[in-house]
């Protein structure tokens, strides 16, 4: 399966230790149900290992204890954010705690160690430390391989939910009524960001946002992941490249970048709660942007951005000893998408500074600046939340122009470096390409309060979100010989919102990536056929929360297998792989391009996909698969459409994405 394993086997340990993969699943099911109340008296285990110290379990930790008793010190001496608190992890001293408990669950040698401290500081410490901690443990470590996390949306739920649902939920469980209430998306029909709504707000690609962030955190000091800095310059890329088309699919025009001088000119009212802190910020249109006490001055900002600038323009980034890095290479890319986030892989974060993370905290904080109403962190500071607000993709316009004119420096790509002489494309047929709007259900009942005076009741939110039909292509091709090959998939908007036809130079930028997959083709003419659904760009949905726990408890007490899909949740939900489009159908490019199977840094991309959705979250632990620049070949300048369009080994047709308003 190319983005998942089948859990098949219910004994199967880990080399580390003897516990189960179901007993795992099951350990983690329940250190994140009902995070804002006491853990259970039914979940006994848990229950005693909370209130024994971690001290106890010392001899299970690999840095002897360190990481335990650091963490503790701070928990006795009162220094830790007390519970029923919002948490930020653009809060310095907020992220420090929580990263004091990653540290901790990742230096456990075995899973009861590592159940154990979980369940103690479940209880003492912030929910939202934990729940993050506990996520980032899970994913990175060799422990948690195979357990499956709950989908965030229904761990967290108001953070994925408008506030007025929440509300609703409550009354029902104090009215003893079970409920299903309708979520629609911000604002209003006389507010034009409202038509992509949709997109910014699904919860599907806000889960989506917050993993890529867990799977390449900007503070990570482990094992070096391989082009992360590219990484996110791609990831963002790609979020950018995909709204610009959605807004055109809704007759507006391609979203306009942030500038520091001139007012936010679009207003956002989130309409979303925290658990505890009271209601999102909301920021008024046409906002000028203001210092933000505590954080950064826009003359800071502007400061990151002419030094990174600089370094563009002289290709070459500044190290602190003096030293030069050069960057205009392929590599140069991964060095600079570092440097803007900032990472801690950043040559020189000191002199750079970290253009990413506080224009973040700078956007988000607009509503209150100099504290003034005490009003809890923005939208815009959290991961989960930030793309539903529309100045966040008009902040990543304005990065993504920083890379293009890193990428548009860069020589362009000759006829002799695109052309792979061993395959002609003849035809590329695909089905027909059609999107919808679908009724999604998921749970609530993570962001109800327990009592024992209270039973619970079913709650649940109904959500419009975009799918589309199946479809295939196939690409049909004549081989001079047997030979692997690399195999690259590109949707590209073809006209502006006018109607108006763009320049190959103008809308390479604005490529989305379909897939990348690997293949063996033969000798004479053949056909590849591949199906939207394997592609490696998306992920399935989640499985729901209380499926994962039925599974996990089923498999434990009888001693039979889990029948749950195991994989990551860092991937482009499968169901948004395609913009929306228009009923009357948009034209788009489908670009495709195969050049030589060398291209794989695997030999054996072409019979396993390493886990899948590596297109937008590489593969964890290994080398990202495909060794060309991201993007390839639409990342440099294509100054004369010749150069791509009279390539064998090209092929380029217009389609249409339809859309259809029943289903």
């Amino acid at each position: 399966m190319r983005w998942a394993v089948l859990v098949a086997v219910l004994f199967v340990a880990s080399m580390a230790e003897g516990a189960t993969l179901p007993q795992k699943q099951q350990a983690v099911n329940r250190l994140l149900y009902r995070i804002y109340s006491p853990i259970p008296s039914a979940f006994g285990d848990l229950k005693a290992a909370a209130s024994s110290s971690p001290r106890d379990h010392i001899g299970g930790c690999k840095d002897g204890g360190a990481a335990v008793n650091q963490l503790l010190e701070e928990q006795e001496s009162g220094r830790l954010l007390e519970q029923k608190h919002w948490f930020s992890l653009f809060n310095t001293r907020q992220r420090e705690e929580a990263l004091m408990l990653v540290d901790v669950l990742l230096n456990c040698q075995d899973f009861d160690t590592f159940t154990a401290n979980a369940a103690y500081f479940r209880e003492h410490m912030n929910e939202g430390e934990f729940v993050y901690a506990l996520y980032i443990a899970v994913t990175h470590s060799e422990l948690t391989q195979g357990v499956v996390l709950p989908p965030l949306y229904e761990v967290t739920p108001h953070m994925f939910t408008n506030s007025e649902i929440i509300d609703k939920a409550y009354a029902a469980k104090m009215t003893q009524t079970p409920g299903e209430f309708k979520m629609t998306f911000t604002g209003s029909k006389k507010n034009p960001e409202q038509r992509v709504a949709y997109f910014g707000e699904d919860i599907g690609m806000n889960s989506h946002h917050v993993h890529w962030h867990m799977d390449f955190p900007f503070w990570w000091h482990g094992d070096e992941i391989d082009r992360k800095g590219e990484l996110f310059f791609w990831a963002h890329h790609q979020l950018t490249a995909r709204f610009d088309a959605e807004r055109l699919s809704n007759y507006l025009s391609l979203v306009d970048e942030l500038y520091w001088d001139r007012p936010i000119k679009e207003g956002f009212a989130p309409h979303t709660s925290y658990k505890y802190g009271g209601e999102f910020p909301t920021r008024p249109d046409n906002k000028d942007f203001e210092d933000v006490d505590g954080v950064a001055r826009i003359r800071d900002l502007k400061e990151m951005e002419s030094r990174i600038r600089d370094a563009i323009a002289h290709g070459y980034i500044d190290k602190p000893d003096g030293s030069h890095v050069d960057i205009d290479n392929d590599e140069g890319i991964n060095m600079l998408g570092a440097t803007i986030e900032s990472s801690t892989s950043s040559a020189n974060a000191a002199y750079y500074g970290a253009l990413h993370n506080q224009a973040h905290r700078v956007l988000g904080s607009q509503a209150d600046p100099h504290g003034k109403f005490n009003l809890p962190p923005g939208v815009m500071e959290h991961f989960e939340t930030a793309t539903r607000d529309p100045s966040f993709f008009r902040l990543h316009k304005y990065m993504d122009n920083i890379f293009k004119e890193h990428k548009d420096k860069l020589p362009p790509y000759t006829a002799d470096e695109l052309k792979y002489e061993n395959v002609e494309i003849e035809e590329v047929v695909v089905d027909e390409l059609v999107t919808f709007f679908e009724d999604f259900e998921f749970d609530l009942s993570n962001a109800l309060d327990t009592s024992d005076n209270v039973a619970d009741v079913s709650v649940k939110a109904h959500v419009n979100r975009l799918n589309h039909e199946p479809f295939h292509y196939n690409i049909h091709y004549h081989a001079d010989h047997d030979d692997k090959v690399t195999v690259r998939v590109y949707l590209t908007p073809k006209n502006d919102e006018n109607g108006i036809a763009l320049d190959i130079n103008e809308n390479r930028w604005g490529a989305i990536l379909i897939d990348t997959f690997w293949a063996e083709v033969q000798a004479g003419t053949h056909s590849i056929r591949r199906s939207g659904h394997d592609s490696n760009v998306v992920i399935p949905d989640s499985t729901s929360f209380s499926e994962l726990i039925r599974e996990a408890d089923e498999a434990v007490e009888s001693n039979s297998e889990m029948h749950i899909e195991s994989g990551r949740s860092c991937g482009h939900p499968e169901r948004l792989l395609l913009p929306k489009g228009n009923t009357e159908g948009l034209e788009f490019w489908l670009n495709v391009y195969v050049t030589s199977g060398d291209d794989g840094a695997q030999d054996d991309l072409h019979v396993d996909a390493h886990g899948g959705t590596h297109g937008y979250c590489g593969v964890r632990g290994e080398k990202y698969p495909d060794k060309r620049p991201m993007g390839f070949p639409f990342e440099r300048r294509i100054p004369d459409l010749r150069v791509i369009k009279d390539l064998p080994n090209f092929y380029g047709k217009t389609v249409l994405v339809k859309h259809k308003d029943q289903h």
